[in-house]
């Protein structure tokens, strides 16, 4: 147990400890007993990035109907499990075989092969389709697999699983924990805390659930409520699943101290290579978010050694080489990151890089790459996903001004975390609307989570108020913080400085 201090993702929060593997096929097609033999199998990373990048293509030409059709388009050339799932097969390797208890637990599979063990509860369940408790880790893992993978076709698979097994048991823990899961990994907030309640009401020692709620109430802006629940789950359930919410929620309030401290702790801890990854991960970031390169650098050098493959690592450590100067690396790292899951994050950062850059065909290539976030986001609503917060952020800096608002609104209708302030504010801003912009960009800087993105759109909303002095403030403060924040951002925010320095 890390020490209890006296007094936290990028939304950060989930247990992502997973290797990066290749999809197997789904299980449960669209028939109820998961017994049926006659689905098409998945296409696998290659066919599914190499759709979204076509889909992409189009929609740079011609962007409305792109927008307009993508998500019927990536539904089926993409995600064509999602809709018929393919039939079971038996690599023959892996976790092995599940009891009929359901002895394969969501932990089990988070730190072994993930897609062996989804392949080995499939060949369970046909034997046993009775069984709830694999029904329960079944639409877990799902859940897992999409996130790591980027994948939101297997949310409805998820979906399905967990029907499945409280159907044969109502009110299992397992279960509606794995719903609350579901629920958070589609951004349905109040949902995920719903059902994580429910299931700690059956089992109030569900490491999952007592997780989930912790994720929940952080993305929901209840920051308080959020420790009040990592303290509880540390009593109750502390490990590293644990650990990580806890730093996270101590790091949203300011205690970077604490964080740190309690993430070194949960790394000292893990044997596990998935888990040393993660947790080496959490630590690079919190440090990247400090400035600290070569320190992030370090951990993510660990987590690579644990698990080579592990995208977060990968794209932290691009990200950290960019801002420690050395471009061309960050570049191969990001492309490598992007070849295989074109997520919105390394999306925009690869395409902020190529734009720094300048020449028309980097411009170009950055093109390309704010294109597939789209594609992303269009796959992501087919798969039952909120998307409105990447949406918001990305369409700000690279898309259409009118939707991020619009995007931006209808997030903070749903909830009021300090990334949905921020959000909010910079759209307003794009938009012109600085003076209502300004309260937004002062609540999300008002935890005293150290985030240099959230004080240069501050510094920034700030100099077009008028604000001449809280401008040079922020913009400072974010360089002095993170000086390589982003390769578009502190270039902006030391042109600014400038500027405001010249009208002394």
């Amino acid at each position: 147990m890390p020490p209890r201090p006296t007094d936290s993702t990028p939304e950060r929060p989930g247990d992502d400890r997973v290797p990066s593997t290749d999809p197997e096929p789904g299980i449960t097609g669209e028939r109820e007993e998961g017994t049926g033999s006659d689905c098409a199998p998945e296409p696998g990373v290659d066919q599914r990035v190499a759709a979204v990048r076509r889909a992409a293509d189009g929609g740079r030409r011609w962007r409305a109907l792109h927008v307009a059709g993508c998500a019927v388009l990536l539904a089926v050339a993409v995600t064509g499990g999602a809709i018929a799932v393919g039939g079971v097969q038996d690599p023959g390797a892996g976790v092995g075989a599940v009891s009929a208890a359901g002895a394969l637990s969501p932990g089990d599979l988070a730190r072994g092969d993930l897609d062996a063990g989804i392949a080995s509860l499939q060949k369970h369940l046909r034997a046993q389709p009775k069984d709830f408790g694999s029904w329960a880790t079944l639409g877990v893992a799902y859940v897992e697999q999409a996130r790591t993978k980027g994948d939101p076709s297997r949310y409805p698979q998820a979906q399905r699983a967990l029907k499945r097994s409280l159907a044969l048991e109502p009110g299992n823990d397992q279960a509606l924990a794995g719903q609350a899961a579901l629920a958070a990994a589609r951004h349905d907030f109040p949902g995920a805390l719903a059902h994580a309640e429910r299931a700690l009401k059956q089992n109030p020692y569900n490491e999952r659930a007592l997780c989930t709620r912790i994720d929940a109430l952080v993305e929901l802006g209840r920051y308080d409520d959020a420790a009040k629940a990592a303290d509880t789950a540390d009593d109750r359930r502390p490990g590293i699943p644990v650990f990580t919410r806890y730093a996270y929620v101590r790091e949203l309030r300011g205690d970077v101290r604490t964080a740190r401290e309690v993430l070194e702790r949960a790394l000292n801890s893990a044997h596990a290579p998935a888990d040393i990854a993660y947790v080496a991960t959490a630590l690079g970031q919190l440090a990247w978010n400090q400035g600290e390169y070569k320190t992030a650098l370090g951990h993510y050098a660990r987590a690579l050694a644990a698990d080579d493959a592990y995208l977060p690592a990968l794209e932290g450590r691009a990200r950290a080489q960019a801002a420690s100067g050395d471009r061309t690396a960050a570049v191969r790292g990001l492309e490598q990151v992007v070849a295989e899951f074109p997520l919105p994050g390394p999306l925009v950062a690869l395409g902020e890089l190529y734009e720094d850059r300048g020449a028309d065909g980097d411009r170009a290539k950055a093109g390309d790459q704010y294109a597939l976030v789209d594609a992303w986001t269009a796959l992501a609503r087919a798969g039952g996903a909120n998307t409105d917060l990447e949406t918001a952020m990305a369409a700000a800096d690279h898309g259409d001004e009118k939707e991020a608002l619009r995007a931006a609104r209808a997030e903070w209708d749903r909830r009021r975390s300090v990334h949905t302030a921020d959000a909010l504010a910079w759209a307003l801003h794009i938009n012109g609307r600085d003076e209502e912009a300004l309260p937004y960009a002062r609540r999300a800087t008002a935890t005293g989570y150290r985030n240099a993105v959230f004080l240069y759109h501050r510094g920034v909303i700030e100099r077009a108020t008028g604000d001449e002095r809280g401008a040079r403030s922020h913009l400072t403060a974010a360089l002095d913080l993170n000086p390589g924040f982003s390769p578009l951002g502190a270039r902006e925010a030391r042109t600014a400085l400038k500027d405001l320095e010249g009208n002394r």
